[in-house]
């Protein structure tokens, strides 16, 4: 389970990392030119960048951590796929990237007794 949940998160941040380039550059374009603004709003552009850039961070970082601190790095998945869904919400472009990363979240915290003689519970 720490195997699918190290791909899973690592491939949800690669997946995410596109997310967040078309979101932040959305939110800038929003801020350059807030003419734009009454076509396509933006409730909340801080949030959109800051998430941008922490999801998929959190997302590679917890999958990279799922094989040796799986509660950490399934916590981190976990925050990731939050974030994912608060700045985005759920839709075409987000939902394998959230998927991906609630996905791992689970099986890493899920993944009790490791294989390794040190548990994280």
């Amino acid at each position: 389970m720490r195997n699918a949940a190290l791909m899973l998160g690592i491939i949800a941040g690669l997946m995410g990392i596109v997310v967040g380039l078309f979101g932040y550059g959305y939110a800038e374009l929003l801020v350059a030119r807030p003419e734009v603004n009454n076509l396509f709003s933006l409730d909340n552009p801080g949030l959109t960048r800051f998430a941008s850039f922490m999801a998929p961070l959190l997302a590679i970082a917890g999958g990279a951590m799922a094989k040796a601190r799986a509660l950490w790095g399934g916590g981190l998945l976990l925050v990731s796929s939050a974030l994912f869904y608060t700045a985005f919400g759920f839709n075409v472009g987000t939902m394998f990237p959230i998927g991906f990363a609630a996905l791992g979240g689970i099986l890493a915290i899920a993944a009790g007794k490791p294989d390794e003689p040190k548990a994280h519970f």
